[in-house]
């Protein structure tokens, strides 16, 4: 799954949703329909005979819920009906919501910038003290939270950034393990090793395709402290800080201009990304778990642990980046019967109680309780993500109100039509735009 920033037109979608919500006889406010108030404990395996539920997803996750559904459909007698959502996901999503129509589960990025979009206050239950709540890893429980109140389920674990290698052009540059860099300076002169002892790039960027330009930011942002974050979000600090400029100015100059990057990074691909990196054109590439995914899905674990490696990295610290997308996340909606929205509620603690230790096996995916092991036969990769996830530090994304499309003014500094104190600017000007229409305080 791409991991992107949403969409600035969403910023509308968002504005009719909340009319829609305030207008909403079965939205309400918080608590309503009872869901603010403490639930009656759930029965996993209650019968549902003759109840359906509907499940919206995006077009390329429509199964990732089937073995879950099949089991909950086989132990209760429920319905689950999934539907695909036409891309973009995000954008759309909003758009349905605000002409009136709701599933009862859906899908949803559980980050403190995208959960807003879908105004959880008033259209989504509470689901906070649900037995499976307490049994997240502590990452896992940050995330699907506003205001304090837990709105979303979190069913599979973040993506992890970080580094993927390449084995055969790390030992032909002379590289190992113990050169694995500790800061992000370190790790750019790693990548000038590549280049002077071997035929590769140091790094493959995809500017083709453009969302994973916003990757080599991110890493330097990680030294900027809760507050930092926190002055942002209350309109008091800004994206044209020095330390963001400085970011942008560092990915352009020592990178890219320095000849890091492979000669066509300009219209490089994510699936190009995948094959340079697995013929060795590419020693490394900064990527999520999506960049692992498509490796997976052509080559055997044996296969992969023979040729790809992987490691975190931040910007002063051996330390990984957890990224939320929409797979991470479920949500439940308020929609005014009560039937439903309990067998909602049932369907979640299904999923993270009885049947996750076989959803996890059959996704081949790691766990998000720590009481439950993720399965066995994960590449070595996946595994070095899972003992880094506990100390990963959140993207932007989930430190940010708002996640503006930094991509896509990065890929206007790459073609040369804005600087980087430009792009930061254009960030900025986005970034304030929908916190005001979002009604953020300080905007």
């Amino acid at each position: 799954m791409k991991r992107r920033a949403l969409p600035a037109l969403a910023l509308i979608c968002a504005a009719g949703l909340a009319a829609t919500a305030c207008s909403d006889p079965t939205a309400g406010d918080s608590g309503s329909d009872g869901s603010d108030a403490k639930q009656a404990a759930v029965n996993p395996t209650a019968r549902l005979d003759g109840v359906k539920l509907t499940m919206w997803t995006a077009q390329n996750t429509v199964n990732a819920p089937k073995q879950v559904i099949d089991a909950f459909e086989k132990a209760t007698g429920a319905e689950v009906d999934t539907q695909a959502i036409p891309d973009l996901y995000e954008q759309n999503v909003p758009t349905k919501l605000a002409s009136g129509d709701r599933p009862d589960l859906m899908f949803w990025q559980p980050s403190i910038s995208t959960l807003p979009f879908i105004q959880p206050k008033q259209n989504l239950l509470t689901l906070d003290g649900e037995p499976w709540e307490a049994k997240l890893g502590d990452t896992e429980k940050s995330l699907g939270m506003i205001d304090g109140k837990r709105y979303a389920a979190i069913v599979t674990s973040p993506a992890m950034l970080g580094v993927y290698y390449n084995k055969d052009v790390f030992k032909q540059a002379g590289l190992s393990e113990k050169d694995f860099p500790k800061s992000y300076d370190e790790l750019l002169a790693l990548g000038r090793k590549v280049v002077d002892k071997t035929d590769a790039a140091a790094f493959y960027e995809a500017g083709g395709d453009k969302w994973p330009l916003q990757w080599q930011m991110q890493v330097q942002l990680t030294d900027l402290d809760r507050q930092w974050w926190a002055d942002l979000n209350a309109g008091k600090k800004k994206w044209t800080d020095p330390v963001v400029v400085g970011a942008i100015k560092k990915y352009k100059e020592k990178l890219l201009d320095a000849g890091l990057a492979q000669k066509n990074y300009r219209t490089g691909t994510f699936t190009g990304q995948a094959d340079a990196l697995w013929k060795g054109e590419a020693g490394m590439v900064l990527n999520v778990t999506s960049f692992q995914s498509q490796l997976q899905a052509k080559y055997s674990t044996a296969e992969l642990d023979k040729k790809i490696g992987w490691f975190p990295v931040a910007n002063s610290s051996a330390t990984g980046l957890y990224s939320p997308d929409q797979t991470n996340g479920v949500v439940a909606f308020k929609t005014g019967d009560d039937k439903r929205q309990n067998a909602a509620r049932q369907f979640l603690a299904f999923w993270l109680g009885p049947d996750y230790p076989d959803y996890i096996k059959t996704m081949k995916i790691p766990s998000v309780q720590p009481s439950v092991p993720t399965p066995d036969g994960l590449p070595e990769a996946s595994e070095a993500q899972v003992a880094a996830l506990p100390k990963a530090i959140g993207v932007f994304q989930a430190k940010a109100i708002v996640a503006p499309d930094t991509h896509l003014y990065l890929a206007d500094m790459i073609f040369g039509k804005k600087s980087p104190q430009q792009v930061a600017q254009a960030i900025q000007d986005q970034f304030a735009q929908v916190a005001k229409a979002q009604g953020a305080p300080g905007f």
